[in-house]
């Protein structure tokens, strides 16, 4: 049996209904891995992520800014918002527990934090983009990694809404699916890369803009989404439509938005790179720069020509976490976009590949 199983749930309805759903599915994951807790509320396990929701919890519950990113929330997607009250019902918790979940990195840590705890966020996540070539598929492959702790506690979620497209997302508990990643059937595909610029605003939270990508008809209206003026924090997301088999890397903190076409296979990790990000104060961690490095090296000496695991998979410069304290790959992902279609499927360690698989229509 599976180390790292993850559960497949269907969702369908409205708004209220899907995260209700959703949050029934993902109810103990959150309860005994996310922020497990006993008598209070300041009573959280120990581990990096629930380290810092209780720090941001005490930072930051029923304050005016938290209020703030609620509103705009709710004025600019209050589907989302439906679902996420939904999903609080689901896991039992009360609104503003789930909604603070979903907007740790839109909140400011305090200065006295430890260091694991402000660099923990940036130890997860490498994708990898390849064009098409001929008659084949363009690729999206991406590894997400997370808390050691939510190692068998994911989910991998196909969602009928009443209203846009179908979408299915890799979900870790308590979060508003989309910021992992997923697809839907306009023949999109998103993946997500955490980045740690220091430019927090007031705004919409990045986890809401992730969701109202998975229902983006194309990129196109994806990336208008990406350009909003109102984002609070932002991530690097990798995107694809399976029609054009186009393929782009679109770096979004709160403050700027830079979008590439990918031509040729690249790689990105956890830190901006474009140029002109190159005087905004951003966290570099040496796992992300590492990480990085040894992937951009791998695919110039051809490390591709087996496949988008031949990097994902390597140990030796931790792009594939099955050894760090506080960073597990939870699941590598790999979506092959053809113009009737995406295939993708979910590999759960290098020895147990192929755990999920499916081919999404493109409607």
């Amino acid at each position: 049996m599976s180390n790292n199983p993850i559960r497949r749930v269907r969702a369908k309805g409205d708004a209220f209904s899907i995260g209700f759903a959703l949050g029934k599915a993902s109810a103990s994951g959150f309860r005994e891995r996310a922020v497990k807790h006993c008598s209070t509320t300041r009573d959280w396990n120990v581990g990096v992520g629930s380290e810092r929701f209780r720090v941001l919890n005490e930072r930051w519950r029923g304050s005016d800014y938290l209020k703030t990113l609620e509103s705009a929330a709710r004025a600019a997607y209050p589907r989302y918002m439906r679902e996420i009250e939904g999903m609080a019902a689901g896991l039992e918790q009360d609104f503003q527990t789930v909604f603070i979940w979903n907007c740790m990195t839109d909140l400011m840590l305090p200065e006295d934090v430890s260091p694991a705890v402000r660099d923990a966020a940036g130890l997860g996540c490498t994708s990898i983009q390849m064009p098409a070539e001929g008659d084949g598929p363009a690729i999206i492959a991406h590894n997400e990694d997370g808390p050691a702790e939510f190692l068998g506690a994911c989910l991998w979620v196909e969602v009928e809404p009443d209203e846009g497209p179908a979408w299915s997302s890799f979900m870790t508990p308590g979060s508003l699916p989309g910021e992992t990643f997923g697809l839907n059937d306009a023949g999109l595909v998103q993946t997500i890369n955490h980045i740690v610029p220091n430019d927090q605003q007031p705004g919409v939270p990045r986890q809401i803009i992730c969701r109202a990508i998975l229902d983006a008809r194309g990129v196109d209206e994806a990336v208008e989404i990406l350009q909003r003026k109102d984002r609070a924090s932002g991530y690097h997301h990798n995107l694809g439509e399976a029609t054009m088999r186009r393929l782009v890397s679109v770096e979004a903190p709160a403050s700027g938005c830079v979008v590439r076409e990918v031509v040729s296979p690249r790689a990105h990790a956890n830190h901006l790179l474009c140029r002109e990000f190159a005087v905004l104060k951003q966290t570099i961690i040496p796992d992300s720069r590492d990480r990085q490095e040894a992937a951009d090296r791998m695919i110039a000496e051809g490390g591709l020509s087996g496949g988008a695991e031949a990097v994902l998979f390597d140990e030796t410069s931790h792009i594939y976490k099955s050894q760090h304290p506080d960073s597990r790959t939870l699941a590598t992902s790999v979506f092959a976009l053809f113009p009737d279609r995406v295939e993708w499927r979910v590999h759960t360690a290098p020895d147990e590949r192929d755990v999920l698989s499916g081919t999404m229509r493109v409607v």
